[in-house]
């Protein structure tokens, strides 16, 4: 029976719902280690805490299941809006939206653009540091790192790099408003009490991460 769960539409959700939930608690580690820019005089820290990041043992590890996470968050999720889509092939007359929040009518436009944002990302920190080797060298106390830190400053102060940052990250905001809540949801956790106390952790969550994200590069622009 589990074997078949992932056939139908309401297994596939909660594989996104799932893989879903584990990105979120990734996005307050990132979030943290991002802060230590505008929240410390050196790059000293960001570079120690990107090179464990990127050494520990453990941490690779789950980098492994991040990035499965991220693929599989992806894939379902387009499948099930493809599944959604080819169900009611023609749209209804008189469209029903009292059931339909803001947020949840543009989850898939939200996640194209993350996903577009997410490869960029990728290729100009990621894989210039793990492929290419295209980032300069520091040494403290006698060990090298990537001098992570110098690379993302010199990013956030060209403006246009800002604004699309930002962009993504305000689509980042409307995608996890209504996806916490509706992970939440789809795993069994539908209570008159306790799913508004998620909503409200929801909205309090996808702010702090917003807000928090986008203060790096207006402040390095601005104050670095």
């Amino acid at each position: 029976m589990m074997s078949n769960i992932f056939k139908f539409s309401v297994g596939k959700k909660l594989i996104v719902s799932l893989a879903g939930l584990f990105l979120i608690t990734f996005l307050i580690v990132h979030l943290g280690i991002n802060m230590l820019l505008i929240f410390m005089e050196s790059n000293e820290a960001f570079n120690k805490a990107a090179h464990f990041m990127a050494t520990n043992k453990i941490i690779k590890s789950m980098e492994i299941i991040l990035f499965g996470g991220f693929l599989v968050h992806i894939i379902f999720s387009v499948v099930v809006n493809i599944q959604n889509m080819l169900a009611r092939p023609i749209g209804y007359k008189v469209k029903n939206n009292s059931q339909t929040s803001f947020f949840s009518k543009y989850m898939f436009h939200t996640a194209f653009i993350i996903a577009i944002f997410l490869v960029l990302h990728l290729f100009d920190f990621y894989l210039k540091a793990k492929l290419f080797g295209d980032i300069g060298e520091v040494i403290y106390d006698g060990e090298h790192y990537h001098d992570l830190g110098t690379l993302v400053i010199a990013r956030f102060k060209i403006w246009w790099v800002d604004v699309i940052y930002i962009i993504a990250l305000l689509a980042l905001g409307f995608h996890l408003h209504h996806g916490f809540q509706s992970a939440f949801q789809t795993i069994g956790l539908n209570h008159p009490v306790y799913t508004p106390i998620v909503k409200a952790i929801g909205v309090i969550y996808s702010v702090i991460v917003t807000v928090g994200f986008i203060s790096i590069p207006i402040v390095i622009y601005f104050l670095k």
